[in-house]
Order: structure tokens, then sequence, then C-alpha cells
């Protein structure tokens, strides 16, 4: 969907570890690109402009940058930022290996927060986005109406959905910013984990467990 791609200039969000071997981390928004230059704010600072091989003044180096991304280094950890992306990398988080059990029917049931809010939710590799119910949405204070509207294939046959982007998924303490998510105008019995949300963890089952891992 074109209405998803930033224009001009794109907010892309990463969060890079502040010092040597600090735990603290530290947002970075990619408020311009352009051939060989970007803008960046840190921590809701003031903008600054940085040239390639060039750094803000928190020792966040911009090693490359065009109209659509811009490749960023702090402490050897390398972020490819995109127009329209948002990527987080938490010193605290980026290691944690989050276990989950199956329950006697194989399904992985889970608590999660959704923007700060806490939800129930399955695990769903067969669907593409994160996907909620209308009223769980209201419930979590998301304006889906503002979204893109559009159709999508389920059990049931065809279902009106927006397609909306959520502010942060947390399981278990790792923290995801940005994710893509489709609200249904049907309710939904939980909140479903899909592939927006797990195509961005490293994941593995073994026996009636499931492993998952963030990779950013």
């Amino acid at each position: 969907m074109d209405g998803w791609k930033a224009n001009g200039l794109g907010m892309v969000a990463i969060a890079a570890a502040l010092g040597a071997g600090a735990a603290q981390a530290a947002d970075v928004a990619v408020a311009g690109l352009f051939p060989g230059r970007a803008v960046l704010v840190v921590d809701g600072g003031a903008p600054q402009t940085v040239r390639v091989g060039g750094r803000t003044r928190e020792g966040i180096v911009l090693k490359a940058a065009s109209a659509e991304a811009a490749t960023l280094e702090h402490d050897g950890r390398v972020f490819v930022a995109r127009l329209g992306d948002q990527v987080a990398s938490s010193a605290g988080t980026a290691a944690s290996e989050i276990s989950l059990q199956a329950d006697g029917g194989g399904h992985f049931f889970t608590s999660a927060r959704i923007n700060g809010v806490a939800v129930n939710a399955l695990v769903d590799t067969g669907a593409t986005l994160v996907s909620m119910g209308r009223n769980e949405a209201v419930r979590l204070g998301i304006d889906y109406r503002s979204g893109t509207m559009g159709r999508s294939a389920t059990a049931n046959g065809l279902a009106t959905i927006w397609k909306v982007r959520l502010d942060a998924v947390e399981l278990d303490g790792v923290r995801l910013l940005g994710v893509d998510a489709a609200v249904h105008e049907t309710d939904l019995p939980v909140v479903l984990l899909g592939m927006s949300f797990l195509n961005r963890m490293d994941w593995r089952r073994e026996g009636d467990r499931l492993l998952l891992k963030k990779r950013y």
C-alpha cells in the first residue's frame, strides 16, 4: 500500500547504546534523508545535520546516506534506517530470549503489551500482521479509522480491516517499536501476534516450547 511509504522527510526511530558497554538506550530519529547527509534528532534534542563520516554530539556516526536510507553506527553496532520504517535495538533487551509454553492444543498463548496496555495474545505464524478486533483497538486507544481500509481473507471469508501502525509491542520485557497491525471490523477472541512481529525476532520451536529472540 503506497500510503505506507513515507515521502520527503521521514521519521525513523532507532535506539542505540550510548557509551562503551552502556545499558542505557537513546532514541534517534532520522528527520531528513538526503544524498550524503542526514538530519538526526537524539533523545528529542535539537536536529543535527550530519554528513557521511561525521557523527552527532552523542557519537552516532553516519556511515552512508541516500534519499531512501541512512546507515548509522554506534559502539560497533550498525543500523540501516529506511524511510517509513521503525527499528529498535536496546542494549538491555537485545540478547533477551523469550520462552513460551504450548497449551494442550499446541497453541502459544501469552500476555503482551500494546502501546503500554496489557492484552491477551496468541502467537500466529499464519497471520501476516499483528491483528485485533475493533473493540480491542478502541480499548487500546487506537484511532483505527485513520488507518488504511482494506479487505483480508480469513477462515470465515473476506473481512474488512484497517491497517495501522502500533507505537510499541512488548512481550516479556522485549519491546518492538513501529509494528504494523490490522484492526478487524469484527471482534477477535485474542490479539494475534502475526508475522509483522515475528519477522523481527529469531524464533524456533523446541518440543512444546517456542523460543524467541529479538533481532532488531
